[in-house]
């Protein structure tokens, strides 16, 4: 199997030690990705912008890689907005305290619109974390009326819901023609049983967590049928073993270095490969307008055995720790 220039539409890269750790584990096998701004403190800044892409850069070395760079959402003047433009593929809300690092998150919708009615007027799409604070399996489904109210307020606004995991959410693509989404690997794959049926899997938790039987059943139909409006987005999200393995576990899990190895066996055995590219890349594509740099994947159905962890310095403990998947990243030409 050829994939061509593999996008990741959400990913998290952090910063630091562990930018250096991970980054290298995208920047292989993808030709982009979608870079989060929830940093500490939050990229919110142009000048923040331009330092973040430099140190992604310095960390992914000679790698063909081209990190898409977002704005952390906050009330942006006209001339700001006209300034970053040409940087950023889009500007990223989230309610605050949401999920990871998200404290400086947007309160109260209404108090954002004048921004994002800026946004609107200049083309640059929102990227949504579309949660409320209600209980955590409806917090998705809560959401979905305020993203109607969005798309029917700025019609012609982008809007991307991130990392969807309900059937209600995929139901929403077809409502509205300005709304699109990203699904994660984990979503198409897991439930919350697997996360805390049996003993508590913290590799598992993430946010949005995961959900029923008939949301992965919706998800995964949507992606297997490469839907139009839905692009893949790993919302791969590194800790530090120390801090998934304890007492306040935090949200996120890290699938970079084997993501497109079970996207393949995943596609391959629902009859569906032929439409991996469009999930994987074309989708995003014509959705953002974007042309990433030339980079072809060959995966053979050969066992890979998952290490246990990642990095030396904070390891990181991967989707599939310590176990053997169906596929293997064969040759990679770039």
């Amino acid at each position: 199997m050829i994939l061509n220039s593999p996008l990741d539409m959400h990913l998290h890269l952090r910063d630091g030690e562990m930018l250096g750790q991970v980054g290298k584990l995208s920047a292989e096998s993808f030709s982009g990705a979608v870079i989060m701004p929830n940093l500490v403190p939050p990229v919110d800044r142009l000048d923040m912008v331009h330092d973040y892409r430099g140190r992604i850069e310095s960390a992914i070395g000679d790698h063909v890689f081209d990190p898409f760079m977002t704005l952390f959402f906050r009330e942006y003047s006209m001339e700001e907005l006209e300034a970053a433009k040409p940087h950023i593929i889009g500007i990223k809300l989230y309610p605050a305290g949401a999920t990871t690092n998200s404290e400086a998150g947007v309160k109260a919708i209404d108090a954002a619109e004048p921004t994002i009615r800026r946004m609107e007027e200049l083309g640059i799409p929102l990227l949504i974390h579309g949660e409320t604070h209600g209980f955590v399996m409806d917090r998705e489904k809560e959401f979905l009326e305020i993203y109607r109210h969005l798309a029917t307020t700025f019609p012609k606004l982008r809007i991307t819901m991130e990392h969807i995991t309900t059937a209600d959410a995929v139901k929403l693509l077809d409502e509205y023609e300005n709304l699109f989404a990203t699904v994660t690997l984990q979503h198409l794959l897991i439930t919350l049983d697997d996360v805390a049926g049996g003993m508590l899997n913290p590799h598992l938790f993430c946010k949005p967590i995961a959900k029923r039987p008939e949301d992965r059943a919706a998800l995964l139909d949507a992606a297997l049928k490469a839907h139009p409006k839905l692009m893949f987005g790993s919302d791969s999200a590194p800790h530090p073993r120390h801090k998934k393995e304890c007492c306040g576990c935090a949200a996120g899990v890290f699938t970079a270095p084997i993501a497109l190895q079970v996207l393949a066996d995943l596609f391959t055995k629902n009859g569906c490969a032929e439409n991996l590219q469009a999930f994987i890349s074309d989708n995003a594509q014509r959705i953002y307008g974007v042309t990433p740099p030339a980079k072809k994947v060959k995966l053979v159905q050969r066992p890979f055995d998952v290490p246990a962890t990642y990095g030396d310095v904070d390891p990181v403990v991967p989707m599939y720790a310590g176990e053997t998947i169906a596929w293997s990243i064969e040759s990679i030409d770039a």
